[in-house]
């Protein structure tokens, strides 16, 4: 019998003792299903070996026990680490500006949007921004002049609507 045949009989023969045994030990079906995939792939790697033991299951029954609890002991540490530290920090939400700014952006062309956003986000020259879009150097100043001229249409077109909200 091959390598593969073995380790398929064997396979079909323990998976669902060895998920049932590691779902009692974790009581979450998702946890017990990743540390028996582990296991498996474990003992795929050591077959040779590991098909010579007098009981090939129990040695998987360890290895997959001992993910499962390694896997428990990170999450542990973790809840602990964030209770002692508490939680991170959240990032300030973007102001409205930025909403509006961005959602401009999003109505321009692709390439005036790529354009503005080398050479006034990333501060790259006209050159080096040329040569990162494929374009010639005039193509690019007439994305640039373009593309701030379409920005600000359509910035003065929110700014208007505000006011005749007020």
């Amino acid at each position: 019998m091959s390598d593969v045949d073995g380790f398929d009989e064997f396979y079909r023969g323990s998976r669902q003792r060895l998920l049932g045994f590691v779902y009692v030990l974790t009581g979450n079906l998702a946890e017990a299903q990743d540390a028996v995939q582990e296991a498996y792939i474990r003992a795929w790697q050591r077959w040779s070996t590991v098909r010579e033991y007098d009981d090939p299951e129990a040695w998987l029954r360890v290895v997959a026990s001992r993910i499962a609890v390694s896997r428990w002991r990170s999450l542990r540490s973790r809840a602990r680490a964030y209770l002692r530290h508490g939680a991170e920090e959240s990032v300030a939400p973007p102001s409205t500006d930025t909403v509006e700014v961005v959602a401009a952006l999003r109505r321009l062309p692709e390439e005036q949007r790529t354009a503005i956003a080398l050479y006034y986000l990333l501060g790259m020259p006209v050159a080096d921004v040329a040569r990162e879009t494929a374009a010639p150097v005039g193509t690019v100043k007439a994305r640039l002049s373009r593309g701030r001229a379409a920005l600000a249409g359509l910035l003065a077109v929110v700014d208007l609507e505000e006011a005749a909200d007020a």
